[in-house]
């Protein structure tokens, strides 16, 4: 029975070195054509890493033929395939190079934008692949107008502007998080003043809020009065621009603590609807007290 174990063991050994075997003789042969027929049979078989390593071997044999673009751009797709994007990417950048009228060079022009954008990172990370992703997709968009992966295009360049949004939006909340409130309101201030279209504006006016008001509510007596009307004017912003937002209740319930710790008398149940014109009136009243307080 041991000497059964111990044959079968050996010759699935010896299996395994003759596979081994194969793919080295083939690897570092000079025979194009079965370097060719080897390649494509890696790569229907979906054992992309050696597809990707003959068809890189094969390519110093075929440079200059007619089967070298074939060569090069499969080379290519099998890096893509086995999730080697960022040879992937080289690959089909030298080959568009290379090729410009090739039949597979309209694939490989995609190929390549989605390979920059498998590369990109997480919103916490470093966005250098991020912009870089958002600058080829959108020359290929300009470029070819026509193309067939036009919808694919948009939703890449949605979820990379988003990334950038988040990222954005998120390192100035992260001051909020650590009650730091002067810092936060300046720095959420800042995201919508380089971005005003960021897609998070909604939660970035609601801490922009919430930023000035604690930072009054924490002030000292002296200063209090001016930071809660920087807050009523934020407010103010934030209702005319979302007034139906999910933030309103707790925002207009934030608002008549505000106007109880300035001495005037709010109800609990206050309808703050307003107008265009409303609001620019009760912004001047709030300029007047604020200059009024100043000279005091």
């Amino acid at each position: 029975m041991k000497l059964k174990y111990f044959l079968f063991a050996l010759t699935a050994v010896f299996a395994m070195a003759s596979c081994k075997s194969q793919y080295e003789t083939v690897l570092n042969s000079n025979d194009a054509d079965l370097k060719f027929k080897t390649a494509f049979e890696y790569f229907d078989q979906e054992k992309y890493g050696k597809a990707a390593a003959v068809f890189e071997s094969l390519s110093v044999l075929t440079d200059g033929t007619e089967r070298d673009d074939t060569v090069r751009y499969y080379w290519g797709l099998s890096n893509y395939r086995f999730k080697d994007y960022y040879t992937a990417e080289t690959n089909f950048d030298k080959f568009i190079e290379s090729y410009p009228r090739s039949p597979f060079t309209s694939d490989a022009r995609f190929l390549r934008i989605d390979c920059l954008y498998r590369s990109t990172l997480r919103y916490e990370l470093d966005q250098t692949p991020t912009y870089k992703a958002i600058n080829a997709i959108s020359e290929y968009v300009l470029e070819y107008p026509e193309n067939t992966h036009m919808q694919e295009c948009r939703d890449m360049l949605l979820d990379l502007n988003g990334r950038l949004d988040l990222k954005a939006y998120e390192s100035a909340r992260l001051y909020y998080r650590m009650e730091d409130y002067l810092a936060a309101r300046v720095a959420l201030r800042n995201v919508l003043k380089d971005d005003s279209d960021n897609m998070y504006r909604e939660d970035i006016l609601y801490y922009i809020a919430m930023s000035s008001y604690n930072y009054a509510a924490n002030s000292i007596p002296s200063k209090r009065r001016e930071r809660y009307l920087t807050f009523i004017d934020d407010y103010y912003n934030f209702i005319g621009e979302m007034p139906d937002s999910r933030y309103r209740r707790e925002l207009d319930n934030v608002y008549n603590k505000a106007q109880k710790a300035l001495g005037r008398n709010v109800s609990e149940s206050a309808d703050h609807e307003m107008t265009e014109r409303d609001f620019a009136k009760e912004r001047r009243k709030l300029l007047r007290e604020e200059r009024k307080s100043k000279k005091n």
